[in-house]
């Protein structure tokens, strides 16, 4: 590792509009979000041979209110307008996901329980919180996408990414950016750092709206973020994003620019949500899934939940996520390699 995160004190100070942001710690079981059901309600015909025998626990390894939480929460809502079945989200954050991971490991693989989430578990493991990674689950579907996350200012601080990178230059080590160990952003903040030739000072500042908190108190120079989490903020003049490491631009991200148009060669792989399920479940309850993901998919409402966030509907069979979870996984291993 390249060096220890401190923890960031943050205020007591609460920032008004932070709701739509991620929370903090695990909290309990929620029901699938509020609105109204799709109109095939338990009308959709599954050609699989098994079908679930209740209440389905999704398991999240974030805070309500992000954007692993909401994508989740969008399946659990028209998953069971088509089926009838009940599909509950359950908030398990900390350790890096580690949490979560271990609590669907641990469980039965009846297809009654599955983690849900992107490329976490392999960032986890790769920065040695987790002996495992995405070969310990029986891989299911992707449900969507989410480009890269990008890196954001205080616009009372930068102006644009030129002006954080002189100030990050006269004062080596001295900017704040927020991140945690183990997470999805650990290695994207290292890798910036490399490309853009400067030396930041990395903090664990907690939850995405704790950073979102400590960067409007200016208690943080850069956070990085989903931008259904910021989106509020940039229009409201009160943050930049700089750029993200995105290999292709992005319609729903009109705001968001890439590093690599703005002269930093640093591309980082995007936030694609899929089911993890423990070790060895039955192919049977995987091809349920990969076919009432599809399903979903196809509703124009659906559709429509998602793009509203903004997060783009992403179609992955089981077989295909686990050829792209491979990708992802060798991806970042080859980044964190680099800068070992």
């Amino acid at each position: 590792m390249k060096r220890k995160l401190f923890a960031l004190a943050l205020t007591a100070t609460m920032v008004l509009g932070l709701a739509a942001c991620g929370g903090s710690g695990s909290s309990t079981a929620a029901p699938a979000a509020g609105g109204a059901e799709s109109s095939a309600a338990g009308g959709a015909e599954m050609s699989s041979e098994w079908a679930p025998s209740g209440t389905v626990s999704i398991v999240v390894p974030a805070g309500a209110g992000g954007d692993t939480d909401l994508t989740a929460r969008t399946f659990a809502q028209y998953a069971k307008g088509l089926t009838g079945v009940d599909f509950i989200v359950v908030n398990a954050n900390g350790a890096s996901g580690s949490v979560a991971s271990n609590q669907v490991l641990q469980s039965a693989n009846d297809g009654m329980t599955f983690l849900y989430g992107h490329t976490l578990v392999n960032v986890a493991n790769i920065a040695g919180i987790t002996d495992f990674n995405y070969t310990a689950f029986t891989l299911g579907p992707t449900f969507a996408k989410n480009p890269a996350q990008g890196l954001y200012v205080n616009a009372e601080k930068y102006a644009d990414l030129n002006a954080f990178i002189e100030a990050a230059k006269a004062a080596p080590g001295q900017l704040k950016a927020a991140t945690e160990v183990g997470a999805y952003t650990y290695y994207e903040i290292l890798a910036f750092e490399k490309a853009a030739g400067i030396d930041l000072d990395l903090v664990d500042a907690g939850s995405n709206s704790d950073k979102i908190t400590a960067m409007l108190s200016g208690q943080i120079d850069l956070m990085p973020g989903a931008y259904l989490n910021c989106k509020e903020y940039i229009e409201a003049g009160q943050f930049v994003c700089i750029g993200a490491p995105y290999a292709e631009a992005y319609d729903i991200t009109p705001e968001v620019p890439a590093f690599k148009d703005e002269g930093i060669d640093f591309v980082y792989p995007d936030c694609d949500y899929s089911f993890y399920f423990p070790a060895d479940t039955d192919p049977a309850i995987i091809a349920y899934y990969d076919e009432l993901v599809a399903k979903v998919l196809e509703d124009a409402d659906a559709q429509k939940a998602l793009t509203d966030l903004p997060v783009m509907p992403f179609y992955l069979t089981s077989e295909e996520s686990a050829a792209n979870e491979e990708t992802m996984y060798n991806t970042i291993k080859e980044i964190a390699d680099s800068l070992a």
